[in-house]
């Protein structure tokens, strides 16, 4: 007997750590910071997105073994925030014989979702969940904080990146890979000792791929106007000949490859292109919808309204 109903593996139920709440940019606290987010009228500073991509780790293991942390990719929206003390756990759906794509998504305990994601292993593995979501946007009618961006700009230089275990990872993210692996979800010996792993080296853990990316972001020089407060709405993470190692110098070049807009945001899409040190050969990609609240920006109103 067979039958055609999907199943699905979960991991337990996880306390993600905030460890934003000092975050800054642009000479100003973030939306993580408890009342930076009340003034917002969200009701505590949420922890970061790409933190929950740790609870899928084992599970994209599970499923896909060593090949998911050197060719993975996992494309997640981002649906509800997730304050400190709330629990959240991981689902993926089994794939079929021979798939490389499968649905995968997060809810709190209470069945409230935080993120929806497809998890898919490359080279052939098709469109994405952002790939879908990007080829739906509309052009957006007036952009008032992104104004002087536009498609196809480019970062104004390479940026040159790495991540050592107690290296401090700036105002962005004050606080080390060390300190991380504390307080992670989901920890494994991979992340800290070189022995350990097939390749000799101890690897970025993929929600720590976006803090490696991010560390230097200011450097590309988007003309974002200014105060504004921003947040992650949509994040993909793809190994293209990975995994990335602790210790290891990359070079980022990044690109905006979509503007959109809501009610409420204004956002630009980047791509993050990581390279090996000699920017020759192809390791990884960010793309990333940073969205921007348009209430949060002073002038927005007078400059929408002239």
């Amino acid at each position: 007997m067979s039958f055609t109903t999907p199943l699905y593996i979960c991991g337990p139920l996880r306390e993600p750590k905030q460890m934003l709440a000092d975050q800054q940019y642009s000479g100003h606290t973030s939306i993580h910071d408890d009342s930076m987010a009340e003034k917002l009228g969200f009701r505590a500073g949420p922890i970061e997105g790409p933190t929950h991509f740790s609870l899928f780790a084992p599970l994209m293991a599970d499923i896909w073994g060593q090949a998911w942390f050197e060719r993975g990719c996992f494309s997640a929206h981002f649906q509800n925030m997730v304050v400190e003390g709330e629990h959240v756990r991981a689902f993926v759906e089994r794939p079929a014989p021979g798939a490389t794509t499968v649905r995968a998504w997060a809810e709190k305990a209470d069945g409230t979702p935080v993120l929806e994601a497809s998890a898919s292993l490359g080279p052939d593995d098709g469109d994405s969940l952002l790939d879908q979501r990007m080829a739906k946007l509309r052009a957006p009618e007036k952009l008032i904080i992104l104004s002087d961006l536009h498609v196809g700009m480019t970062g104004v230089r390479d940026e040159t990146v790495r991540m050592d275990p107690d290296q401090h990872m700036g105002d962005l993210y004050p606080f080390t890979l060390a300190q991380k692996l504390e307080g992670i979800t989901e920890n494994a010996e991979w992340y800290s000792d070189p022995a350990s792993t097939p390749w000799g080296r101890a690897i970025i853990p993929m929600e720590m791929v976006s803090v490696l990316v991010e560390y230097t972001s200011k450097d590309a020089g988007f003309p974002v106007k200014q105060p504004v407060i921003g947040l992650f709405a949509d994040q993909e993470i793809r190994m293209i000949d990975g995994p990335l190692f602790v210790g290891e110098d990359y070079l980022i070049r990044r690109e905006i490859v979509a503007l959109s807009e809501s009610k409420r945001t204004e956002s630009y899409w980047v791509l993050s292109h990581i390279y090996d040190a000699s920017g020759e050969k192809l390791k990884a990609q960010m793309l990333l919808n940073h969205a921007t609240l348009k209430h949060s920006y002073p002038d927005y109103e007078a400059e929408a309204s002239a």
